[in-house]
């Protein structure tokens, strides 16, 4: 079991014991991060889906109002033309047959990956590295596109992608501990908003079950969700 240092033991101690209210989670959150660096604040989910039906997997996009705080590390599969405007948007690396030898032979330091159509032919010989890492790129997402200047552009403007993992949760970024409040606050609502816009058709009852704010190194604080899964 992980042995927790002595900020998070007396984090955990402070911490409400019931869900309270987004803002009373963020400035919780803000408050209490105790670690060194800049840590950054993730809001996580559980969706009331059936995981075992594939007619109700939650996956989309979302652009941040206020960003996300990161640094995004974005490579593009393309060539030509494509490759061009990708490196003139910022694109941190940019390749094709060179660049998927190199994702063959493991290299993921990266977090987001975009390819032309063209590109995908020969980037799905690498799906099993991407894919198990959340980085195949994905049309439903606009990774796959041969507007590769206008994807680096969002993808390094704080767009991110969300994706249900196997046990109906998602996690996503919502921004640093040194946002101000009202910017996290933002930020999570239009997060909120867009898992809501994924809703699956067959899902009955209450679709978000629980959400919890936490910072990288802290306590995951639980907000009251009656409010903001309607």
């Amino acid at each position: 079991m992980k042995k927790h240092g002595k900020k998070y033991v007396d984090a955990q101690k402070k911490a409400p014991k019931e869900a309270v209210s987004l803002e009373e989670a963020v400035a919780f959150v803000k408050a209490n991060a105790g670690a060194k660096f800049d840590e950054s604040v993730d809001v996580s989910f559980k969706l009331g889906v059936d995981i075992k039906k594939s007619d109700q997997t939650v996956r989309g996009t979302v652009r941040l109002p206020n960003g996300t705080g990161k640094n995004v590390r974005v490579i593009v599969f393309a060539a030509g033309q494509h490759a061009d405007e990708a490196k003139a948007a910022g694109a941190d690396e940019v390749g094709y047959e060179d660049l998927i030898e190199k994702v063959k032979g493991g290299w993921t330091d990266f977090d987001v990956a975009i390819a032309t159509a063209d590109a995908m032919k020969e980037v799905r010989k690498v799906a099993r590295v991407l894919g198990p890492r959340g980085l195949m790129p994905n049309p439903k997402t606009g990774t796959v596109t041969d507007d590769t200047a206008a994807a680096v552009k969002a993808a390094k403007g704080g767009k991110i992608d969300f994706r249900m993992d196997r046990g109906g949760n998602v996690c996503a970024l919502c921004g640093k501990r040194s946002f101000e409040a009202a910017k996290l606050i933002e930020n999570i609502r239009a997060i909120i908003e867009a898992i809501k816009a994924e809703r699956p058709a067959a899902v009955k009852g209450a679709f978000i079950r629980t959400m919890t704010v936490s910072s990288t190194m802290g306590v995951g604080i639980p907000v009251i969700v009656k409010d903001e899964s309607k």
